[in-house]
C-alpha cells in the first residue's frame, strides 16, 4: 500500500496509508495524542513505581520514545515491550521529526537504538529502562499476568476491526496483572462492549486534541 509522510497539526510527523486513508497517529497532533492518551492517562498513574508496559503497535516508536523521556521525570523503572507485525521502514523512521519536536537532541541515540536493535532481544537503554521489540501478530500474544500497563495503539476499527475484537481484548485482559490498566485513543461503543465482555471495567475520558473521548480500562 502507498505510504507517505505527513505533518500533523502540532508540527510532528506521521505516516499516512493512502489506500486506507489511515495514519499511524492523529492528524491533529502525533505528539499531543501520545502525551495525552498514553502518558497523562496511563504512565503518569504509576509515578515512583517499577512497571512493565506492553505496546500494541510499536510503529514509528513515538510512544516508546516519549515513555523513555517521561519515565525519568517521574522516577520509574520500566520493562517495555513493543509489539509490531509490520515494522516501519528505516527510510520512514529517518523522516520522523520527533527528536527536534520533543527537544530531545541529547537522546537521539536512544531513538536510533529502538529501531536498529534486534527483534526479540532485550536491550538496556538506561539503567532503569529495559526495552524489547517483538515482531508478532497481536493474535499470537499469549502473555499471562505480566504487564501493569498496555498502550493499545492499533490501527482504527474502520480499517482493521479484527484488532478490536473480543478475542484480542481477552488476550489483553489475560496479559495484565490484577489492577492493570489499558489505555487507548478509541471510544467506540463496539470497542467498549468487547472490553466489558472479557471483564474490563471501562471509563470514558476526555480525548486528545481533535477527539472528544477515549477509553481507559482496568482489570479488577
Amino acid at each position: 500500500m502507498k505510504r507517505k509522510i505527513i505533518q500533523t497539526l502540532d508540527g510532528s510527523t506521521t505516516i499516512h496509508i493512502e489506500e486506507w486513508d489511515e495514519c499511524y497517529h492523529s492528524r491533529f497532533g502525533a505528539i499531543q495524542e501520545a502525551q495525552h492518551v498514553f502518558i497523562k492517562n496511563g504512565l503518569s498513574l504509576f509515578e515512583n513505581s517499577t512497571i512493565s508496559i506492553l505496546e500494541i503497535g510499536f510503529g514509528t516508536g513515538l510512544n516508546a520514545f516519549i515513555t523513555f523521556l517521561e519515565s525519568k521525570k517521574i522516577n520509574q523503572t520500566i520493562d517495555y515491550i513493543g509489539v509490531e507485525a509490520y515494522p516501519v521502514a528505516p527510510e520512514e523512521v529517518r523522516l520522523m521529526n520527533y527528536i527536534p519536536e520533543l527537544n530531545a537532541e541529547n537522546e537521539s541515540a536512544i531513538f536510533d537504538k529502538m529501531h536498529k536493535c534486534n527483534w526479540e532481544e532485550p536491550i538496556i537503554l538506561r539503567e532503569d529502562f529495559l526495552f524489547t521489540k517483538r515482531k508478532q501478530f497481536f493474535a499470537d500474544i499469549d502473555d499471562l499476568e505480566k504487564f501493569d500497563l498496555i498502550y493499545f495503539d492499533a490501527f482504527g476499527f474502520d480499517v482493521q476491526p479484527e484488532l478490536w475484537s473480543t478475542e484480542i481484548f481477552r488476550k489483553m485482559y489475560n496479559s495484565l496483572k490484577i489492577k492493570g490498566i489499558l489505555v487507548t485513543y478509541a471510544a467506540r461503543g463496539v470497542v467498549k462492549r468487547s472490553m466489558k465482555e472479557v471483564g474490563f471495567t471501562v471509563e470514558k475520558l476526555e480525548g486528545p486534541p481533535g477527539k472528544r473521548e477515549m477509553f481507559r480500562a482496568r482489570k479488577t
